[in-house]
């Protein structure tokens, strides 16, 4: 297998990132140990890149633009893109987050690349719904509904009985009086999150 017998299988699949498992679902004669050695040669040439232990991204001949919301979808799964980045999406913030922040049900982790920061917070297993899969520029992403991102949110900023100011987070009140009711009433049951002080956004 040649770098450009694997670009072409890779872009043809659309796996601009990919891992070594699915290089090995494409090619299974390969043995790992050997594939190792040509994701190294690759990387110092500057082909691929590392995103993190043992995933990467086409860099060479040509750079996809893969939206950071993929990217953290693909860095730790299952996750979904919630909380300020998905309420900075929906405008329900005003401002761009500095981090693609995620919803997991795996540890909390925070991983660092090119890309910039991804952080992602731990939830129960009954708690990780509310999301669906949205297309951005080409790319299908998991991230939550406007109402559990926003849900989300209450609970983090709330956990462990923290003070939380609705009027210091800038939250848009126009567009969360838009938001289904009834599905911020079912999300905040999952974290037990009271609403009342709440009603002056809802």
């Amino acid at each position: 297998m040649t770098f450009q017998d694997l670009y072409r299988t890779l872009e043809k699949n659309k796996y601009y990132i990919f891992s070594y498992e699915d290089i090995l679902s494409f090619y299974p004669q390969e043995k790992k140990g050997t594939l190792k050695q040509m994701i190294y040669r690759w990387r110092k040439k500057g082909w691929i890149h590392a995103l993190k232990r043992e995933l990467y991204e086409l860099a060479y001949p040509r750079d996809f633009t893969i939206p950071d919301m993929y990217i953290a979808n693909r860095l730790y799964s299952p996750s979904y893109v919630s909380l300020e980045a998905a309420l900075s999406n929906y405008s329900i913030i005003p401002e761009v987050s500095m981090a693609v922040t995620s919803i997991t049900t795996k540890p909390t982790r925070r991983f660092k690349n090119k890309h910039g920061l991804f952080i992602y917070r731990t939830v129960k297993r009954t708690m990780f719904t509310g999301y669906y899969v949205e297309r951005h520029r080409g790319f299908d992403i998991l991230i939550a509904e406007p109402e559990k991102a926003l849900i989300d949110y209450l609970y983090f900023k709330t956990y462990r009985n923290k003070k939380f100011n609705p009027e210091g987070e800038r939250l848009d009140k126009d567009v969360i009086s838009r938001l289904n009711k009834r599905k911020l009433n079912r999300y905040a049951k999952l974290y037990n999150v009271d609403l009342k002080e709440f009603h002056a956004y809802l």
